[in-house]
């Protein structure tokens, strides 16, 4: 018997891309429709390896989705819409085959890493637990490095055993620390981690509920 088709039978792939770094540091990345805004910000942090230290927004079209609370609105600009009520199922793709919608990821207003998000709709694997990241390209920068302009500073600090900085660059960033390294497994434990902790919703939400120890 035929399978009966189902128009919201898929799930989302997203292919996500810091912007303003050469080489791309990129995550390619599989989420269920489910998902809120909310649960989104914790994957994009755990799939990068970003800290969840500073504020994010993301930009949908017109629309501004995020943490109102965290959130400075503009008296002029648009609303901060709050980011548990928005899901990947609420975005209307357009029609056409290969149809792809583009969303602004902002994290850390003061270094402003502009992440650019492509999604599209795709059928699910049979048996495969989503989210999920399928590939990535070489590791976020360090927290608060100072931007694109910093990070690129801080490597040629980092790689040149000459440069008055490179100790300190160094002891700063951690000896773990390698620019050009993704570890796939360790990125999918921190997303499984990171969705497990924050219930639905942020976890500095749940950090915040439960009060002082």
């Amino acid at each position: 018997m035929a399978k009966h088709f189902d128009p919201y039978d898929f799930i989302i792939r997203l292919d996500a891309q810091i912007l303003g770094i050469e080489p791309v540091i990129s995550r390619s990345l599989e989420l269920p429709r489910d998902l809120n805004f909310a649960q989104l910000h914790e994957v994009l942090q755990a799939a990068f390896g970003w800290t969840d230290s500073h504020l994010h927004q993301f930009i949908v079209g017109g629309l501004v989705i995020g943490a109102p609370e965290y959130l400075e609105e503009d008296v002029d600009g648009p609303r901060v819409i709050e980011a548990t009520e928005v899901h990947l199922r609420d975005l209307r793709f357009p029609y056409g085959r290969d149809a792809q919608l583009e969303i602004l990821y902002q994290y850390d207003f003061g270094d402003n890493w502009q992440h650019r998000l492509i999604l599209s709709e795709v059928p699910p694997a049979e048996g495969v637990k989503y989210p999920r990241c399928l590939a990535g390209s070489r590791a976020c920068p360090p927290e608060d490095v100072g931007g694109d302009i910093g990070y690129e500073a801080f490597l040629e600090a980092w790689r040149d055993p000459d440069h008055e900085e490179h100790a300190d660059n160094r002891r700063w960033a951690g000896r773990k620390f390698d620019p050009e390294r993704f570890d796939l497994e360790a990125a999918n434990r921190a997303i499984a981690r990171a969705l497990r902790l924050s219930r639905g919703d942020y976890r500095a939400r749940q950090i915040e509920s439960m009060g002082p120890p």
